[in-house]
């Protein structure tokens, strides 16, 4: 480049630079000292002094910072810096905003690396709050200033949060009486500053019903730009094409109401103009949702498994629809195989099933991949196919095609097999001809006889005997199974015992078995007489002399006659003890015998008794005792007793009340058992205290009977002139007289709270336990009248203190407002004090509700433009607003 015209250019670029002011000159500054440099007017640029680059090999202490060093720095040093550096704030991830575009850079970026630092105001500001309030300090600050209006703001906060374009909306925007510091009274919902909004002609909300809770749809940024869930408020979600269509597209000329949510209400043009198929000339239902979806009308798909009852399986998932569906008939199509395959049916010709008279069930055989290959299963007809029967060619068995009756049972085809059988000969035997008996489909010689499916089934030495021993001259029928019939000889000729001459019956398996005749045992216990003890090793002849098997007793003293007459100690005879040897005696041995008192006397011998002879009791061997009382033996000690007497003092004889069998003293008597048991102090008093001059029969059991001088010597408080009822046990126990304990809850006046501890003389003054008032009034007047917040006498207040006060205390009372709802409905929450509506706080029967419904065009007077008898005054609202509701 020419000197004159590097000139040139310099020359213009300063020219530039000064028309357009300051800013550009800075921006030209890069650009100007490289002129220079080409010019050749800056030699302290050289290049022994500088390297070519002048970043090469320098490191920023600035970290990683795109940015070029001539923005903020000079060519002549590295500071002082530029005066307005090219540096713009916005460009980062954090905008100077309010007070921050007045600080200085190095009071922020105190270290080098200026991406090291903080973007949170706890970053650079201390908390002063001590993290009372969390660390989002924009919960009530803002960038334009650090001491707002902290009040009110974090009222807000609590709230009605100021988001969106709320946060920029002044004060007096909402709160019309901002100026005179009242900010309390707004309700929080969206409608009741937006009526004019919701009112809006675009969308008729009024006249579609819509919602009054405006944040279903819109957001605090603005009112345009609503987002309106369609699922949620219409019942119809938004999917596919139908998501991205304009609201007109549906809702044409703003008619909201009435939009139908059926596919046909929208498509009755797509439905009627469809050709293939013709959905109206088909009779289509009206359900499109059966094949088409929200992406596209077509293309279409139609699950046949889903939607009718003939899924398409096999080569029918290939075959078109109008194969089946001939001339668009998509109504009345049979699903059975031979409506559509009759044709096939008929020219099958192996076999030929029309001659066969095959039924037209075609999936018995065939499948929907082929019609040749068919399978017949004979497993599902009335005779499955096994052993040799399953390799025989069908033709053998259906001879001439014949597949109908064709015989199931095996004579049927092996007749000749049966007649030419010899060993045995079925045909002379008369065996029957259920082959299967004995043969089965594997082949005919392998056959057997299973013995134990007769009613003789073989056993011991019975399973080694050839068959023509018991079947003689091929007898397979009339054969007798009683063991008589063929080992009668072996019954006659047993000797040991004689079998025939005692009369044995001929049931040989009660004594023989199979294995052997000689090996005979008899089970005495399957006899009226199964043998015990010394019986079982007695040889049979000692009972059964001379052979008799028949008519043995079998009571004990049958045989153990001598036995019982013989018997002295005791004397069995004389002292007429019963027959029945087995009450004392077993089998193994006479003696030593054993005699159950308890079961067989009814009674038990225990204690004394037990070790007592039995000729103490039963004297002169009397054994036929009729009574068990023990009187009956022991009235001499029943007479004798005299602490106490027993006799004058008309005690029962009955001694076990008070005696046991051990001995007669020492002697117990359980007073619970009378009508008065004994408890407490009761217990340990000697029986003679109670009991005067042995009288144990007419005793009160009435508390005053016995203490009458302890009532009428209590004066604390005097029993007897306050008169209470002699009914000691309401405030006394049998441990001791004092201390006593009254129950007041079982009175007219349960005591609760404070009146627990309250000394009784404290309300019954003067001993009066009677007409003591039960009214909170009646003790409690000097509070009622001496309470001025708020004064009860003034404002009238009614005496039935419980209204408000409980029994814990006097203060800290609540009182339930019924007369007006100040806790529920639309004043919940909106007033602080009682002094908010009742003004005179002398007199609560003043109030007023103009404090919180003020007078205004915004407020309450645009309620009431049809109210002819609306008048605003401090209780008007009161005469028509009986329950706190609008309207």
């Amino acid at each position: 480049m020419a000197v004159d015209s590097r000139t040139a250019r310099l020359k213009k670029v300063l020219w530039g630079a000064r028309v357009r002011g300051a800013a550009a000159t800075h921006r030209s500054v890069l650009a100007i000292l490289l002129i220079v440099a080409q010019l050749g007017v800056l030699p302290v640029f050289a290049a022994d002094q500088q390297p070519a680059n002048p970043r090469a090999n320098v490191r920023s202490p600035h970290g990683a910072l795109s940015r070029p060093c001539e923005d903020c720095h000079t060519r002549t040093a590295w500071t002082p810096m530029r005066n307005l550096p090219e540096f713009n704030h916005n460009d980062t991830k954090y905008p100077l905003r309010g007070m921050h575009l007045s600080v200085g850079c190095k009071q922020c970026h105190t270290n080098m690396v200026f991406t090291k630092v903080g973007m949170r105001c706890a970053d650079c500001h201390a908390d002063l709050h001590r993290g009372q309030f969390g660390a989002n300090c924009e919960q009530c600050h803002t960038v334009k200033g650090w001491k707002v209006s902290l009040n009110a703001v974090k009222d807000h906060f609590n709230r009605f949060p100021l988001i969106g374009a709320h946060a920029v909306v002044e004060c007096d925007a909402c709160h019309k009486s901002a100026a005179s510091g009242q900010f309390q009274g707004l309700s929080t919902s969206c409608f009741s500053c937006h009526q004019a909004d919701y009112r809006t002609p675009v969308i008729n909300h009024v006249g579609l019903s819509f919602g009054t809770n405006c944040s279903d749809c819109h957001s605090m940024n603005s009112w345009l730009g609503a987002k309106f869930d369609h699922l949620k408020y219409t019942g119809y979600a938004l999917l596919g094409m139908h998501a991205t269509l304009d609201c007109s597209a549906c809702h044409a000329g703003g008619h909201y109401a009435g939009t139908p949510a059926n596919c046909f209400g929208c498509h009755q043009k797509d439905f009627t103009g469809t050709t293939n198929p013709n959905h109206v000339q088909a009779g289509f239902p009206h359900d499109c949702g059966v094949c088409h979806s929200s992406v596209a009308w077509s293309p279409a798909t139609f699950n046949h498994s889903t939607f009718t009852n003939f899924p398409l399986t096999g080569a029918h998932v290939s075959v078109p629809c109008a194969s089946c569906h001939v001339n668009g008939n998509y109504g009345a199509i049979p699903t059975d195989c031979a409506s559509c395959h009759m044709g096939d049916y008929n020219k099958t010709t192996n076999p030929n099933h029309k001659s066969a008279g095959f039924p037209t069930t075609c999936n018995t055989c065939h499948n929907t991949t082929s019609w040749t290959n068919a399978t017949f299963d004979h497993s599902k007809t009335p005779f499955p196919l096994t052993g040799a029967h399953v390799s025989v060619p069908c033709a053998s068995c259906h001879v001439n095609g014949n597949y109908g009756a064709i015989p199931t049972d095996c004579a049927s085809c092996h007749m000749g097999d049966y007649n030419k059988t010899t060993n045995p000969n079925h045909k002379s035997a008369g065996i029957p001809t259920t082959c299967n008996t004995c043969h089965n489909t594997s082949s005919w010689t392998t056959a057997t006889f299973d013995h134990s499916k007769t009613a003789f089934p073989l056993t011991g030495a019975h399973v080694t005997v050839p068959c023509a021993s018991c079947h003689v001259n091929g007898n397979y029928g009339a054969i007798p199974t009683d063991c008589a019939s063929c080992h009668m000889g072996d019954y006659n000729k047993t000797t040991s015992p004689n079998h025939a001459s005692a009369g044995f019956p001929t049931t040989c398996n009660t004594c023989h078995n199979t294995s052997s005749w000689a090996t005979a045992t008899f089970d005495h216990s399957k006899t009226a007489f199964p043998l015990t003890g010394a019986h079982v090793t007695v040889p049979c002849s000692s009972c059964h002399t001379n052979g008799n098997y028949t008519t043995l007793p079998t009571l004990c003293y049958g045989c153990h006659q001598k036995d019982f007459t013989g018997a002295l100690t005791p004397p069995h005879l004389a002292g007429g003890f019963p027959q029945t040897c087995v009450t004392c005696h077993t089998t193994a041995a006479w003696s030593p015998a054993t005699f159950n008192h308890a079961t067989f006397a009814n009674f038990a011998l225990t204690g004394a008794h037990a070790t007592l002879t039995c000729v103490q009791c039963h004297v002169n061997n009397n054994y036929n005792l009729t009574s068990t009382a023990c009187a009956t033996c022991h009235m001499t000690d029943f007479n004798g007793t005299t602490s106490p007497n027993h006799k004058t003092s008309g005690f029962p004889t009955d001694c076990s009340i008070c005696h046991s069998t051990t001995a007669w003293i020492p002697a117990t008597f359980n007073h619970n058992t009378t009508a008065f048991p004994l408890t407490g102090a009761h217990v340990s008093v000697a029986c003679a205290t109670c009991h005067v001059n042995n009288n144990f029969t007419t005793l009160p059991t009435d508390c005053y009977s016995c203490h009458t001088a302890n009532y009428n010597g209590t004066t604390n408080p005097n029993h007897k002139t306050v008169g209470f009822p002699t009914t000691c046990a309401v405030c006394h126990s049998t441990t001791a007289w004092s201390p006593a304990t009254f129950n007041h809850n079982t009175t007219s006046f349960p005591l609760t709270g404070a009146h627990v501890t309250v000394a009784c003389t404290s309300c019954h003054i003067n001993g009066n336990y009677t007409t003591t008032p039960t009214d909170c009034y009646s003790c409690h007047t000097a509070d009622y009248t001496g309470t001025n917040n708020p004064n009860h006498v003034a404002s009238a207040f009614p005496t039935t203190c419980a209204t408000c006060h409980t029994t814990t205390s006097w203060a800290g009372a609540t009182f339930n407002h019924t007369w007006f709802p100040i806790y529920s409905g639309t004043h919940a929450g909106k007033w602080t004090t009682c002094g908010d509506c009742h003004t005179n706080p002398a007199d609560y029967s003043v109030f007023s509700c103009i404090t919180c419904h003020q007078h205004s065009q915004a407020n309450t007077d645009p309620h009431h433009t049809r109210n002819t008898n609306y008048v605003y005054s401090a209780t008007s609202c009161y005469s028509c607003h009986r329950n706190g509701n609008g309207g």
